[in-house]
């Protein structure tokens, strides 16, 4: 089987990263253990888990700001002295929830340079990828989205440099594109833009594609198909896609035809 990217489907999005088992809470603890007084990981793995499930639910139902760590302490049944050695105040469940995100958005989307792609190629992984990723960690992208004006400053920088970040990478690969003449756009910027609002309509408005019977595969390729059709697409002559098999090129020039 072959491996992502060179393997589009959320099978192979998920045998690459793991963005729910334990060892992505695994991660999530090493990468903020410094802050906490537990050490332990086989302990903290399973609480961080509780911790950040029950911030989900209780800013769904009552809103990050008029939750407290008491009613946290009763959602997840950790005592107030249990919580404060993972976390110290709501801030720091913020900033943990922005790290998250930010760390996913690297090593998923910035990673693809590193691979050897067409930009039509990295370009149809971005899409991809970052709806697979906001389908796996859909709370946490939500939670960003909907409660950043209630962050301090700072964080609600952090924040917005989650959505910059993710812009940057399509800027790029569409400004590669247009210098070997496969891509033709005036305003990389505006467009990644458009994208970018497009993504955020599946994670904060599924319910709308739900009652569509629009499925993830679906509305990534559209998202895609999009772009490919304002970037004007010219596959490279005699130049075979590094997908192999999938020929991608063909295909996406029929679907635009159709």
């Amino acid at each position: 089987m072959a491996v992502w990217p060179y393997e589009i489907s959320i099978e192979a999005f998920k045998e690459s990263y793991d963005l729910q088992g334990e060892s992505f809470w695994l991660n999530v603890f090493n990468a903020h253990k410094d802050k906490m007084q537990i050490k332990n990981p086989n302990v903290a793995v399973v609480n961080l888990k509780k911790i950040f499930t029950a911030t989900f639910k209780l800013a769904n139902t009552k809103g990050f700001q008029a939750m407290s760590l008491r009613d946290l302490s009763r959602e997840t049944e950790i005592s107030m002295g249990g919580l404060y050695a993972y976390i110290g105040s709501k801030n720091d469940l913020a900033s943990v929830i922005e790290g998250v995100l930010r760390t996913t958005i690297d090593e998923v989307i910035g990673s693809l340079r590193q691979q050897n792609l067409e930009p039509v190629e990295r370009l149809r992984a971005i899409v991809y990828g970052e709806i697979y990723a906001m389908e796996i960690l859909k709370p946490w992208y939500y939670f960003c989205f909907m409660e950043l004006k209630g962050l301090p400053r700072e964080q609600q920088e952090q924040a917005m440099d989650l959505e910059l970040r993710f812009e940057k990478n399509v800027i790029d690969v569409v400004e590669e594109g247009t210098r070997t003449d496969q891509f033709a756009c005036s305003s990389p910027r505006m467009l990644a833009a458009v994208a970018t609002a497009q993504l955020q309509q599946w994670h904060l408005k599924q319910w709308k594609f739900k009652q569509a019977n629009i499925d993830t595969q679906q509305y990534a390729r559209f998202v895609f198909e999009s772009l490919l059709l304002n970037l004007h697409y010219r596959p490279l002559q005699g130049r075979a896609s590094s997908m192999g098999g999938h020929q991608l090129a063909a295909v996406d020039k029929n679907r635009l035809s159709e």
